[in-house]
Formats: structure tokens, C-alpha cells, sequence
């Protein structure tokens, strides 16, 4: 099952723990790495349900591509405990050109693979994702 657009295939792993949050929420965030050589999305870390968005923002490499996915609790106006499940693009500046291109071409296929989401974030420095964005996104 490769993606036609850059060839990536999504390992079952990446499935399965997007499944475990969604419906179990045993984890916080999930980040998700391209394996060049063998052309799949992988697993790369899986955070704990304790775990703070500070640690989710921390596991993200500063010069490279990700994706991941972000439970994101909040409290509504109307006093009410919710969640949202996040996507983001993690895209720095700073990134190969090459890998910037992959996980752009990548994205909308693997994304699909993931039945769930409900925000979708597209970053290329910490500030387009901190928690004011989150907040902002939500209401």
C-alpha cells in the first residue's frame, strides 16, 4: 500500500497506535518518522497519557521532518472537558530540501490512514505550534 505520489508505504504499526489513542487513549502524542530506505512512515515515539506537551514539543527534532499526532485536552466555555486530536506537519526551515519534499508529497496519503483527525497544524518553527495555537484551534 505505497503512496503513489512519493512511494511511501504506512507500516501497521503507525496504524494500530493512532487506534490505541483514539479509542483507548493510552498515549499523549505519537511521532511519526519516513524511513528513507524502506520507503515506509514508521513509528519513531509514542508518549505516555502523563506525558506534557512541553515533553510532545521537546521529541521533535529541530532539523528534520516528522509527523505526529497530539491528544489535546481543554476545558470549553461552557465548563466542559474535552479533547481534539491534532495532526502536524513538522516541517523546519531548516530541513533538507529533499526531506521537506517527501514529507510534503507524503502527507495527504498518510494522513488518510489515519481516520480520527480532527486539526490539522502545518509548522516550521515551534512558535507555529505552541499551545496558544492549539487553544486557538480549538474553538
Amino acid at each position: 500500500m505505497a503512496n503513489a505520489a512519493s512511494g511511501m508505504a504506512v507500516h501497521d504499526d503507525c496504524k494500530l497506535r493512532f487506534l490505541e489513542l483514539k479509542a483507548k487513549r493510552t498515549h499523549r502524542f505519537i511521532v511519526y518518522k519516513i524511513e528513507e530506505k524502506q520507503k515506509q512512515v514508521v513509528v519513531e515515539k509514542v508518549g505516555e497519557p502523563i506525558q506534557t506537551y512541553e515533553e510532545f514539543a521537546a521529541s521533535l527534532p529541530a532539523e528534520e521532518c516528522r509527523y505526529a499526532i497530539y491528544d489535546f485536552d481543554f476545558v470549553t466555555a461552557e465548563n466542559c472537558q474535552k479533547s481534539k486530536i491534532f495532526f502536524i506537519a513538522w516541517c523546519p526551515d531548516v530541513a533538507k530540501v529533499r526531506s521537506k519534499m517527501i514529507y510534503a508529497s507524503s502527507k495527504d496519503r498518510f494522513k488518510r490512514e489515519l481516520d480520527g483527525i480532527q486539526v490539522e497544524l502545518q509548522a516550521t518553527d515551534p512558535t507555529e505550534m505552541d499551545l496558544d495555537v492549539f487553544k486557538s484551534r480549538v474553538n
